[in-house]
């Protein structure tokens, strides 16, 4: 059992975690905008374009169980640590890379560190902030940053390959590992599951290859949902993860205990994280597109433009704290999801000689203010009543939700964006953009599942919301 927390502290570690996480979930978008430069620079093909976002996130998703893992049973602090050093130097990789190849390498690798760092962060604040009022804040906080970061990635990456480089989008996070790991060795204070634990490995290699699998195959739909490989690895991706559960319930210490997932409050709120995931990088990906290739915006013009959705969110998110308590988290997570539908399809109205502050700005922001009341409820809810033990497992599963949601979802907007532009040539902006339009269409689609999701399955008002452990089996049979 751990001692309490000075109150001035927590609030330092909850700033360490905070940066952690802004680092991780930008660095999933920060490239989009420096792609067309660095395309050109190493001599990447459109199809190894796509594969310097997806590596990243591909990584990061298929390692976050295991890195959960690591995180609870080697050390929470030190599993943190290791991994920011270890985003720093594939960083620095990326921003020295001779060839294409090197830089999807590179992504891969910062995926991977992530995969040990952004559970480790989670698990942190988790176990720093068990219950009240400071917990609804520091969660608040922590899924505000975790909804702005995809965007302020988007803008920080316009900046830098304006006046910069297109490398110093990669080089600018040892900077902030820099600054995290002063932060890390001052206020965080190590913790780990008790007893005597165990690495489920057969679950750690079968749930790797499971997502890899399926995420791969899902990559490879743009070809077509109906080819050979796509079907090939999206078969052994699911069988993988059928297999995954069928060891998970027969290892004494698994890697994923299924208690975590199966609570519908919580597997609602995974869900949830999911499509959100897949809807702030796949649709972040090509509105950057719309803006530089049809609308002729610099990186710098796109990123300023982009600004308005983090700018939305970070103004409604404290509302969203004050609401929170009073009318729980259903509503919020209903009305979100609803509200970024509308704004994508306002979006999907988009023209090659339409304004942008016309057609773009107002879905913008409505979309900043809807991904607020999705993004703060979100990870408290995904986080309430889970065991100590399990706290790094836990955070592994919600980081793990959003990146793999984001790499299906890019996939699959990838397939619609190319069915939609079917023979049209890429050089003519109106079919651009109504393939573009496309995709936004899908994202709305997804955004009303989220708010069915919302409406089924987060039963619990906020007072039957566990704060603590010992509240969690009653959340079962709640609603």
């Amino acid at each position: 059992m751990s001692t309490p927390m000075p109150s001035r502290r927590k609030w330092w570690v909850l700033a360490v975690v905070s940066l952690t996480q802004l680092v991780v979930v930008l660095d999933g978008t920060i490239v989009n905008i420096a792609l067309p430069q660095a395309q050109a620079s190493l001599g990447l093909t459109d199809s190894q374009r796509q594969w310097v976002v997806t590596a990243y996130a591909l990584a990061f998703g298929a390692l976050l169980l295991l890195g959960g893992r690591v995180a609870d049973y080697w050390g929470r602090k030190r599993t943190f640590i290791v991994g920011m050093v270890g985003f720093a130097l594939a960083s620095v990789y990326g921003g020295i890379a001779l060839t294409g190849l090197d830089l999807i390498i590179a992504r891969g690798l910062q995926g991977a560190f992530a995969a040990l760092l952004a559970p480790a962060a989670l698990a942190l604040l988790t176990v720093t902030f068990p219950t009240g009022r400071d917990r609804d804040v520091a969660f608040a906080v922590f899924g505000t940053v975790a909804g702005a970061g995809a965007s302020v990635g988007l803008v920080l990456g316009g900046v830098l390959t304006e006046f910069l480089d297109w490398r110093w989008c990669l080089l600018v996070n040892v900077v902030f590992v820099v600054v995290g790991l002063v932060g890390a060795f001052a206020v965080l204070t190590e913790s780990r599951a008790e007893g005597e634990n165990r690495y489920d490995v057969l679950g750690a290699v079968t749930v790797t290859l499971g997502l890899g699998s399926l995420v791969y195959g899902f990559s490879l739909a743009e070809t077509g949902w109906g080819s050979p490989l796509t079907i090939t690895f999206s078969a052994a991706g699911v069988a993988l993860l059928v297999l995954f559960v069928w060891i998970e319930t027969r290892t004494a210490q698994p890697l994923l205990p299924l208690r975590i997932v199966t609570d519908r409050v919580r597997g609602g709120a995974f869900l949830i994280q999911a499509i959100a995931g897949s809807v702030m990088i796949g649709s972040t990906l090509y509105l950057t597109f719309h803006l530089q290739i049809v609308l002729q915006m610099s990186a710098l013009q796109a990123g300023l433009a982009s600004l308005p959705l983090p700018l939305a969110t970070m103004v409604v998110a404290p509302l969203v704290v004050r609401l929170l308590p009073r009318i729980g988290a259903r509503p919020l997570l209903t009305a979100g999801p609803l509200i970024v539908a509308a704004s994508l399809w306002y979006l999907s109205f988009i023209t090659a000689s339409g304004a942008y502050v016309v057609q773009v700005l107002p879905a913008l922001i409505v979309m900043g203010a809807g991904m607020a009341l999705v993004f703060v409820p979100l990870q408290n809810v995904a986080l309430s009543g889970v065991a100590p033990d399990d706290a790094g497992a836990a955070s592994a599963v919600t980081n793990s939700a959003m990146q793999i949601g984001g790499s299906i979802g890019l996939s699959i907007f990838t397939a619609v964006y190319v069915a939609a532009l079917g023979s049209q040539p890429v050089t003519q902006p109106a079919a651009l953009a109504d393939a573009y339009s496309a995709t936004f269409i899908a994202a709305a689609i997804g955004m009303l599942v989220a708010a069915v999701i919302a409406v089924t399955m987060i039963r619990a008002a906020k007072a039957e919301i566990p704060s603590s452990p010992e509240e969690a089996p009653q959340l079962a049979h709640a609603g």
